[in-house]
């Protein structure tokens, strides 16, 4: 069976998410993590993209990427990423093969019936994927995903950060934003945490 052919054009924003081999743990470890930082900033550096957010999980990773006029496709972007990755990886841990389960799963904003509520929605939805997964009780307290670069104007993330435009229509100012997006990010946790609503 052949894979679906992938829509790859500029000016669109990609929610991407990849597995690692046999859905294993292998992104366990801190230095794990921080080697897909690093692989992520090269990727930045070397290729015309923007990253509007992402989580770094044990097995898997999420990231929201919006191609640009005069850049690389998506899969160029990804292909580099999941390569420099595993390359690294492997020689760190002597091992040989396959990292990646399968090629990545890619979801695009501006084919949804209401783009900005999706983007919304997942956005919260990579923001809290440590909190699904029970690694913490709040995405503020996990430090492989970007809640503080939405809720504080001075924070310095490990990885280039953009803003969308979704973001910004939460409002004029930066508080206001943050205001909104609080307000946005509550209710996906009552939606998604029923439990939630009696401990707010």
């Amino acid at each position: 069976m052949t894979n679906p052919v992938r829509r790859c054009e500029p000016n669109l924003t990609y929610h991407l998410y990849s597995r690692c081999i046999d859905k294993k743990n292998m992104m366990k470890h801190d230095k794990m993590k921080d080697l897909m930082i690093k692989v992520m900033n090269m990727a930045l550096e070397k290729y015309r993209f923007e990253l509007f957010s992402y989580v770094i999980m044990d097995n898997h990773f999420h990231f929201f990427i919006g191609t640009l006029e005069e850049g690389p496709s998506i899969s160029l972007i990804m292909q580099f990423i999941k390569a420099q990755y595993a390359i690294r990886y492997n020689k760190k841990m002597g091992r040989s093969g396959p990292f990646w389960n399968e090629r990545f799963g890619d979801t695009i904003i501006e084919e949804s019936d209401d783009p900005e509520m999706a983007f919304n929605y997942i956005n919260c939805y990579i923001i809290n994927n440590p909190v699904m997964a029970n690694y913490v009780t709040d995405a503020r307290n996990y430090i492989y995903g970007c809640m503080f670069f939405y809720i504080d104007e001075n924070y310095i993330s490990p990885v280039k950060l953009t803003y969308h435009k979704y973001f910004l229509n939460f409002g004029i100012s930066f508080k206001d934003r943050v205001k909104k997006f609080l307000d946005f990010e509550e209710n996906f946790r009552k939606k998604i945490f029923p439990e939630y609503i009696l401990h707010s």
